[in-house]
């Protein structure tokens, strides 16, 4: 299922859904048969077979059913017990029911739901009871996990994938708190959009779903986690707990969604003929954040704090007046230009020789055979380089070399130039 790119709602809403699904038709029911493939990605990736899926699920009764975020599992009578993740395009069948609400399986023919078991299953079971429930888990691009974890059913989010990953804002209204956000916002100093979307901080917020939690936060996706007021971290833990829940509530249903969201005007970027503005005239931009597109209103959600080094985007807050300027490069950095090297040894040639009549380029000297050069003369030769293409390597032989500056001259305030012949 994707994770909103093609329209549909945020995973953390369709596993929610599914795990509803899963309560209404297979909780409390005993599994009769099961039937899994060998696929080396969805079950091989996290150590598991398909026939240690079939074994573990022939023959058990379903227990419970439960979601954190992005995961969603099954508890049997006896474990190990299945924990899933759905990736892009995983998703759930019960054979009969429309489990899925989006775009691409809205415009499913009858004749296409009626298919079982259904195309690009990875493993599908049947219930011992009569009428049978049949439920199959299906992943076309083979994205998604399906695991078996060994231990107690009331402990399996103490394991392993479980354990690693962040509170989820509508399950665990106990530990996703607001002041468990400031702390996580203080301590980081990351884009606030990618803090969203980092799954070891809050469990389940997608693409989205982080993108319509701070607009309703009326806050930049680009600026810096850490450098938030009380008042705005206030503001979105609020919207977070606003939009998550609303999305559940709904079960992802996004027909059901308030209309002043931006959800149903932010799917056409560079579309011809697609909005580019919410009804009440706030106009949408889109700027790539962590890797993720991401859609905002530039009117309303202003930079109030330090933001990414070349964070593109309206409203850039000015540098402050106390800003240090930048250090100097290191040694052995960039090399100096040509225009550059140029005026320091002009510079050097009036102070060490002022009064002293300018010598053509290839006119002698008598210091050591060395030549001096004139500023008109040399500013002539840049002006000239500069407006033909570089010399070919073989040419590059023949040009004239750097300056070597003579290391007692230098401490004592005085420079020699040179410039070696061909």
């Amino acid at each position: 299922m994707p994770e909103i790119a093609e329209g549909a709602v945020d995973v953390q809403a369709m596993v929610a859904r599914i795990v509803h699904f899963l309560r209404l038709h297979l909780v409390g029911k005993k599994i009769a048969s099961a039937s899994a493939i060998d696929d080396a990605n969805v079950f091989g990736k996290v150590g598991c077979t398909g026939a240690a899926v079939e074994t573990a699920l022939r023959g058990r009764k379903v227990v419970s059913a439960g979601s954190q975020g992005k995961y969603f599992w099954i508890t049997l009578d006896k474990p190990p017990h299945l924990v899933m993740h759905f990736g892009m395009t995983g998703w759930i069948h019960i054979r009969g029911e429309k489990t899925a609400y989006n775009n691409y399986y809205k415009k499913m023919k009858d004749a296409e739901l009626a298919e079982w078991p259904p195309k690009f299953w990875k493993f599908h079971l049947a219930t011992a009871e009569n009428p049978s429930v049949e439920i199959a888990y299906t992943d076309a691009r083979r994205f998604g996990r399906v695991r078996l974890v060994d231990c107690p059913g009331p402990e399996i989010r103490q394991h392993s994938p479980l354990k690693e990953n962040g509170p989820d804002p509508v399950v665990d209204i106990d530990r996703f708190t607001e002041d468990y956000l400031r702390s996580r916002m203080k301590t980081r100093h990351v884009p606030v959009k990618a803090l969203l979307l980092d799954q070891a901080t809050i469990s389940g917020i997608g693409n989205w779903v982080a993108d319509e939690t701070l607009y309703h936060a009326k806050l930049h996706p680009e600026q810096y986690s850490d450098t938030f007021s009380d008042a705005e971290i206030t503001k979105l833990y609020e919207s977070v707990r606003y939009v998550c829940q609303t999305a559940v509530d709904k079960l992802g249903d996004s027909d059901e969604f308030p209309k002043h969201w931006i959800f149903d005007y932010r799917w056409g970027k560079g579309a011809k003929g697609a909005a580019d503005k919410l009804p009440n005239g706030e106009r949408l931009a889109f700027i790539t954040v962590g890797g993720r597109t991401s859609c905002y209103a530039p009117a309303v959600q202003k930079k109030t704090g330090q933001v990414v080094e070349g964070a593109k985007g309206d409203f850039v807050e000015p540098e402050p007046a106390s800003t240090p300027p930048p250090p100097p490069p290191p040694a052995g950095g960039k090399k100096k230009s040509r225009k550059a090297i140029s005026d320091e040894k002009v510079e050097v040639q009036e102070s060490n020789e002022a009064g002293a009549a300018p010598l053509m380029k290839n006119e002698p000297t008598s210091n050591k055979g060395k030549k001096r050069v004139s500023r008109a003369k040399e500013e002539d030769d840049d002006s000239a380089e500069d407006e033909r293409p570089p010399p070919k390597k073989s040419q590059r032989s023949s040009t004239v070399k750097e300056e070597k500056v003579d290391p007692k001259a230098e401490s004592s305030g005085r420079r020699r130039s040179s410039r070696l012949q061909k």
